[in-house]
């Protein structure tokens, strides 16, 4: 929304706004409202060092990959103070809120001073505060967590210190899976323990499957289904001592399995938390108290699609919230929609993304869904340099809206997930899906965009025109399916699926007889195009057929070493 409104000097003039936090949601809020209000008192406390830095860069910098560590620093309290204008008071913490004086405590971190201060509108950006399991050893020196940039230094002074030849990473989301990459870069041996059955858990099975693929191959260990419940010194190294799995040894340990909000002060000043124990907040970002405001990863959001409340502790949310809450703050009507959830991830040389709701949670809320997968090029085929990309698609099967989309590949993952993420905040059909007008050239995509393809697919679907069966089906299958691979005998004799037989497409129609019109047939290729070629043919000579989607690729990424 575009600036509709400027105070004037004298309706602001006595006005004090604190935050509480910076960072991208602090930091973010306290930036734009000035741009809004250029006489407001404006003061930003933050308990630690730095108040605008770049979280999501950290793990890079332990590799290298990010050389300067200045260069993570977004802004520092002294440049922030003279561009913004804004109080900036780091190393200080508010301990108390009296809403009825409409006053903060205030501690210094170094000498434990306290004094008060008064505001007029109050903005809570605490954010949240790593997860440490409560397991023995998880308080011993080598175990480190990474939040924050003295986080960052302590890891990467163990780095250099000592040496490591092992690290042991816990937990596979965003954080243990981009430390785990970093750490290798630096030629340390790593070992992943995630409790779940697979990584990064806000993806799908399949979709997630890519990640440890790529950590496989690039000698990075990842186990799952695998609890840690005990951390032991053993001589001058440590044993990772798993409930369900191996005892690792090794050398330094890094806890990265979540988050949990900072809501210490405002459950001390009696407001209102959510279900899932974060704050409580409205569609203006307001608290029950309706002069404190919350952001960041402390809130519970409304998730735009699911209508479930829950946490995102991303910054791309946050960052939004602090500029929502400044134009509220600054006199302009505005609301929050929700998140999506888009967020993307690489791993070594792989990309995984995703954006609105994942198949897994539409089975939790027993929701009616249909699903769609494709396989296509991340530009021309013929141009050099291109990679393949799988698309998924969630879909209504009464009106084909978009409900979520997922990705994986190595190049232009993030355009199509975000062209996917704007078309669910528009509230689009699969149907338009395949009409939109996309840029091509072929450097950059095909005339058929991935994207274009994914809606085809899908509303083929839901025409009727396309039958198909999705890659977990495959062992439910019984005898009376035949199972029918149309790729290339050499293709077929480098691996297939158990059971299939083999009739090359170009072969397909000449072989027809091979086939018995009274039993059902499921077709795959090695990614699906193919397959639905076949498919058509088959249903026009009256059988009945339907095409494995993601064809042999997808189904054997997914299975991996369960088949």
């Amino acid at each position: 929304m575009t600036d509709q409104m400027t105070q004037h000097p004298e309706e602001s003039k006595h006005r004090t706004v604190v935050i509480v936090g910076g960072v991208a949601g602090g930091a973010s809020c306290a930036a734009r409202l000035r741009r809004l209000d250029e006489n407001a008192q404006i003061i930003m406390v933050e308990r630690g060092p730095h108040i605008s830095f770049a979280n999501c860069g950290l793990p890079y910098h332990l590799s290298g990959v990010i050389e300067e560590r200045d260069s993570l620093l977004v802004q520092t309290p002294e440049s922030f103070k003279a561009r913004y204008g804004v109080d900036v008071r780091v190393l200080t913490e508010v301990v108390d809120i009296d809403r009825d004086a409409k006053t903060v405590e205030l501690r210094d971190v170094d000498t434990d001073a306290r004094s008060t201060l008064a505001y007029d509108q109050l903005v809570l950006s605490p954010g949240a505060t790593p997860f440490i399991p409560p397991i023995p050893g998880a308080d011993l020196p080598q175990v480190h967590v990474l939040r924050n940039i003295p986080d960052m230094d302590r890891i990467l002074a163990a780095c250099n210190d000592e040496q490591p030849a092992h690290v042991t990473v816990v937990g596979a989301g965003f954080i243990g899976l981009e430390v785990a990459e970093n750490l290798e870069h630096r030629g340390i041996d790593v070992t992943v323990v995630e409790m779940a059955a697979q990584v990064m858990p806000n993806l799908d099975r399949e979709m997630a499957a890519a990640l440890s693929d790529a950590c496989a191959r690039h000698g990075v260990e990842v186990l799952t289904s695998t609890r840690v419940n005990a951390i032991e010194e053993d001589g001058e190294r440590l044993a990772v001592q798993t409930l369900d799995g191996p005892t690792v040894a090794t050398d330094l340990v890094v806890m990265a399995v979540g988050v949990r909000p900072a809501v210490e002060l405002a459950k001390a000043a009696d407001l209102t938390l959510g279900e899932r124990g974060g704050i409580r907040v409205d569609e203006t970002l307001r608290t029950s108290d309706p002069d404190i405001f919350a952001i960041g990863d402390a809130v519970e959001v409304t998730h735009r699609v699911t209508g479930q409340t829950g946490f995102m502790p991303l910054a791309g949310p946050a960052n939004r919230q602090g500029r929502l809450v400044a134009d509220i703050i600054g006199g302009l009507e505005r609301t929050y929609g929700g998140p999506l959830g888009t967020s993307i991830i690489k791993v070594f040389d792989t990309v995984s993304a995703c954006t609105g709701m994942s198949e897994g949670l539409a089975k939790r809320l027993d929701l009616d869904h249909r699903v769609a997968w494709i396989s296509g090029s991340s530009h021309a085929s013929y141009f050099p340099g291109a990679e393949n990309i799988t698309l998924k698609a969630i879909f209504d099967p009464t009106d084909g809206k978009l409900l979520g989309a997922q990705g994986y590949g190595r190049d232009g993952v993030d355009k199509r997930i975000d062209v996917l993420a704007t078309a669910i905040a528009a509230g689009m059909t699969v149907d338009a899906l395949e009409e939109l007008d996309l840029a091509y050239a072929p450097p950059f995509s095909s005339a058929k965009d991935p994207v274009n393809h994914l809606g085809a697919v899908a509303a083929g679907m839901l025409a009727g025109a396309h039958p198909t069966i999705a890659w977990n089906e495959v062992a439910e299958l019984g005898d009376d399916v035949k199972l029918v691979d149309v790729r290339t005998e050499k293709e077929y004799a480098a691996g297939t699926i158990p059971g299939a037989v083999n009739i090359p497409l170009d072969n397909l129609r000449e072989r027809l007889d091979e086939l018995d019109r009274d039993v059902p047939i499921v077709i795959n290729c090695k990614r699906g195009k193919r397959g639905y070629l076949a498919v058509r043919i088959l249903l026009q000579h009256g059988f009945e057929a339907r095409n494995l989607l993601g064809g042999y690729c997808l189904w054997s990424m997914a299975v991996g070493d369960d088949r």
